[in-house]
């Protein structure tokens, strides 16, 4: 997280305050969805709808292996596994690659 923000400190800071990232960063870094649940596998398993893990394979914000172990965690999602995109954009990948994001919703939205 510190790194993408440094990357990208000066354009959020002409556009937003920077005390709502500080409050981002920390909501994001003590959130646990196991949390009251019985732990991450218990909560994944609860879950029933449809899904679609798709990871970004640069990004470092959300590294492709928790995107894994969501997927066999959650009993209901359309693949195997997690679909791996490439892209050299990082974390920003899942906004420029719209093309194979696009083909993956899709998928989702149709099975």
């Amino acid at each position: 997280v510190e790194s993408y923000l440094d990357f990208h400190g000066n354009k959020f800071t002409r556009r937003f305050d920077a005390n709502s990232y500080i409050a981002l960063v920390e909501a994001m870094n003590s959130h646990d969805v196991g949390r009251d649940r019985g732990g991450v596998d218990d909560a994944l398993a609860l879950v029933t709808a449809r899904t679609l893990v798709l990871g970004i394979d640069s990004d470092r914000l959300f590294p492709i292996e928790g995107q894994h172990r969501i997927a066999r965690g959650i009993r209901t999602t359309i693949d195997d596994g997690a679909v791996v995109l490439s892209s050299d954009f990082g974390h920003d990948g899942f906004l420029i690659e719209t093309a194979a994001v696009g083909a993956h919703l899709r998928r989702l939205m149709s099975a």
